[in-house]
């Protein structure tokens, strides 16, 4: 019985070490990997996973599955990740979101997006234009200010929903400018869309990869881009900085995450691998050519961002009053 308990010791205080982590990472994916999008099929992220999840697959030698649970601005999505095994089989593809924004937005989440989940890495950006219709006399965002500011009744902006980022950039607009600005919310970019091309709505803070193609088409305008450095999809286009109005931007992240306890060496394969998917040079041309900027970096920096970035955005949702409960 003694040699029993010593032996049991032994494993604990080699697993407490990393051996056991180790170990499970050398035969590390030994059966199907599940990604949980915690968005529809179709739009901005379904597509980005499945082709990352496909080329992942061919580098791994295991299936990838992807698997929709959308609903409650990645809620549902990250409370399934939450409660599976801590052993890198089940991996959520969380945002903004999900992990910076809902902590302010929701007055109680069934998730701790910061003590629940291990990050892995960050995949993609989608950074933001704003847009106006083709028809509005707006031509830059110096003239979206004083059309704001010289309406009684001021202009109204589009969302993607509570809480997203057009919505939070357009308190930034709000706040920065000092215009009287009314908020807009849809159920995503499509439904926004319909309505900003049929002139129902005055503005819109819209992922470049939705808003592209009308604006190519000349059915939409941009003003500026919402993101530390022009786009080379639209080089002519500022940032909101050089439009003058410095700080009025933000990230629209997306990332890999697995349940907190996964062990480290399998987190760092996951980040290994993941990285090697989406920076194949075809994938990462096909998502820069769609409007979307590949990002990757380690667990701890991608920790680092969802701290600032709920700190930041924590703020916005705060002086805007918005509440998704």
């Amino acid at each position: 019985m003694n040699a029993v308990r010593v032996l049991s010791r032994f494993v604990l205080a080699a697993c407490a070490a990393g051996v056991c982590g180790t170990a499970l990472a050398q035969g590390f994916p030994a059966k199907p990997i599940t990604i949980i999008v915690p968005f529809p099929p179709g739009g901005v992220t379904d597509p980005v996973a499945r082709q990352v999840g496909q080329r992942l697959a061919e580098n791994v030698k295991q299936p990838v599955i992807v698997e929709n649970k959308p609903g409650a601005s990645g809620i549902i999505a990250s409370e399934l990740v939450k409660r599976q095994p801590a052993d890198g089989y089940t991996v959520l593809f969380a945002f903004t979101g999900s992990h910076a924004v809902n902590p302010t937005l929701y007055s109680k989440l069934p998730y701790d997006p910061q003590k629940d989940f291990e990050p892995v890495t960050l995949i993609i950006n989608t950074p933001h234009i704003l847009v106006v219709p083709a028809d509005s006399p707006v031509r830059s965002v110096a003239d979206l200010v004083a059309l704001a500011k010289s309406k009684p009744g001021g202009l109204t902006f589009a969302s993607q929903g509570i809480g997203a980022g057009g919505h939070l950039l357009g308190e930034m607009f709000k706040a920065q400018t000092k215009t009287n600005v009314s908020h807009v919310p849809y159920k995503g970019s499509a439904p926004a869309l319909t309505d900003m091309l049929a002139g129902r709505v005055d503005f819109f803070f819209d992922a470049m990869v939705t808003s592209l193609p009308y604006v190519r088409d000349g059915k939409l305008r941009a003003l500026a881009i919402a993101n530390k450095t022009r786009s080379k999809l639209l080089p002519d286009v500022p940032t909101m900085a050089e439009a003058g109005f410095p700080g009025i931007e933000m990230d629209q992240w997306f990332g890999i995450m697995v349940p907190a306890g996964t062990p480290q060496p399998v987190v760092q394969r996951l980040n290994q691998e993941f990285i090697k998917a989406v920076r194949s040079p075809d994938i990462e041309k096909s998502l820069t050519e769609r409007g979307l900027e590949v990002v990757t970096s380690t667990p701890d920096r991608f920790a680092a961002v969802i701290k600032a970035d709920t700190a930041t955005l924590g703020k916005v949702v705060r002086d805007s009053g918005a509440k998704a409960d």
